[in-house]
Formats: structure tokens, sequence, C-alpha cells
């Protein structure tokens, strides 16, 4: 299994909005990423930043990341595009980090 990690950037006073959304995340887009592989994925927010810092695992080749072309995903980014910085198709504006320590 792989750990993917990457930041997006949230819009200035959107973190209650952003938090109100997830906590309604739409099943069939929670479905979809279990499908795909994807587990214990997390989102972090800094507040003095306003970023976003995200931690999956993932199993097989492919992350969130590469969902881009179902229309779950596309929906659900056109429905986040108002609280977070975004590329001109919706998508967040997504940065990978690469990993320099884990520890179990």
């Amino acid at each position: 299994m792989k750990r993917l990690a990457f930041k997006m950037k949230l819009k200035p006073g959107f973190k209650d909005e952003y938090i109100r959304r997830h906590k309604n995340i739409w099943p069939e887009l929670k479905t979809l990423l279990a499908e795909k592989g994807v587990r214990n994925y997390t989102i972090y927010f800094d507040s003095e930043t306003n970023c976003l810092f995200a931690i999956q695992n993932q199993e097989g080749e492919k992350s969130s990341q590469d969902l881009g072309d179902n229309p779950i995903v596309q929906k659900w980014w056109k429905h986040m595009s108002d609280i977070m910085v975004t590329n001109p198709d919706f998508s967040p504006v997504s940065i990978p980090l690469e990993e320099v320590f884990h520890m179990d």
C-alpha cells in the first residue's frame, strides 16, 4: 500500500463551510474512492496559510488525484470550487508532497 500526500488551498474564511461539506460528503463519492482503493484519507487545515494537507493510503495504481475523468468527481469539484483555489476545470490546485519521514 502506498502513502500519498498533497496540499490544496482554501479561500479565506471558508474553513467552517469546508468542514460542513465534508461532513456531508456524497455517498457515491465515498463509494467511488473506496472502490478505487483510497484508504485512510485524512485532510488537515493550517489556519496560518489556509492550506489543506491531505494524506491517503492507496491500494493499486491510482489515487484520488487520478479520478478527474469521473463525472462524480467532476461534480464534486464544481461543488467545492467556490471555496477552494481551483484550476480552470474546477479541479483543486493540488501539489504533491514528498515523504521525507515515516514511523509506524
